[in-house]
């Protein structure tokens, strides 16, 4: 008689990926706010949009997200996590250590969309960009609200900071930026006294308090080395006015570049420029739409 072998069975490997889920929750998390839209952009851009829209209800049926609708759109709704889905995303990995801010109500959710979506939309276009170019750039790689200190209990809260990676046959370069994104809603003059912000945060250096510490020496250079090897390019993405005012904005974050002293000083080592979201959305954020602050020239984000 031949004897039957049994196959030993194949143990079940779990996929690294995340499920969609998941996935939405994170992005939601991280990106505090977003539409149907944006999100089908952002995790599934070729896939229906109902594939995204299915779990949106279903997380929200299990009370972990909520929607506010935008108005004049038709219905558009802007997804938001509640209490209780802010709670579990915090101790998700890729989320550890960033701090949650739960929506507590659709009128609350209402007023942050305008703000918010219009940074999310800037960050889109960069996604979709380095998808056409294959290089490196998720929606993990664009945090909204990171805040830096400067001193005397002041602080710098920038609008998002992005890493993008640049891929080429031969190497790999990373990229930081810190991105503000101005609807018009401040006056010119504020818009450009950021960067003076900017060239404090660059030029800041902590220094040891207290007899205990007096004899620890102190950190060598300033306090953004803690995050950064090289000092993150600074974007100005403009939107919300007439082209005439905005060239208006951006002509007065020229001047403030060149004429206030510390500016001037950081803007030789560290690249300004600004451009219009219509532009970066109709040419693409590595097209020659940034004017770069120092020198006035276009050019793409990369090359300032």
């Amino acid at each position: 008689m031949t004897a039957i072998t049994q196959a030993a069975p194949v143990p079940h490997i779990p996929s690294p990926v995340e499920p969609l889920p998941h996935q939405l929750l994170t992005a939601l998390g991280q990106h505090r706010m977003a539409t149907t839209g944006q999100l089908h952009a952002l995790l599934r851009p070729h896939v229906r949009r109902q594939t995204v829209n299915t779990p949106l209800n279903e997380l929200r049926r299990q009370g972990l997200v909520d929607y506010t609708v935008l108005p004049r759109s038709r219905g558009t709704r802007a997804w938001f996590l509640t209490g209780d889905g802010a709670r579990i995303v915090k101790d998700f990995p890729a989320l550890r250590g960033r701090p949650p801010y739960p929506i507590t109500s659709a009128t609350a959710a209402s007023l942050k969309t305008p703000h918010t979506l219009t940074v999310l939309r800037t960050h889109l276009a960069f996604v979709a960009d380095a998808r056409r170019r294959g290089d490196e750039h998720g929606f993990l790689d664009w945090t909204p609200e990171v805040s830096h200190p400067l001193g005397d209990g002041e602080k710098i809260i920038t609008d998002a900071l992005m890493h993008y990676t640049l891929t080429s046959p031969r190497q790999r370069t990373k990229l930081r930026a810190f991105v503000e994104v101005d609807r018009t809603t401040m006056s010119s003059e504020r818009l450009a006294s950021k960067l003076i912000d900017y060239a404090r945060l660059w030029s800041y250096e902590p220094q040891p308090v207290g007899r205990q510490r007096s004899r620890q020496p102190a950190a060598a250079g300033p306090s953004w080395l803690r995050w950064y090897p090289v000092f993150p390019r600074i974007l100005f993405v403009l939107t919300g006015g007439s082209r005439q005012v905005l060239d208006h904005r951006i002509s007065d974050l020229q001047a403030m570049a060149a004429q206030h002293p510390l500016v001037a000083t950081m803007a030789r080592t560290v690249q300004l420029g600004a451009a219009i979201l219509d532009d970066i959305e109709a040419h693409g954020p590595n097209g020659d739409v940034w004017v770069s602050l120092p020198r006035g020239e276009s050019r793409p984000w990369t090359e300032l």
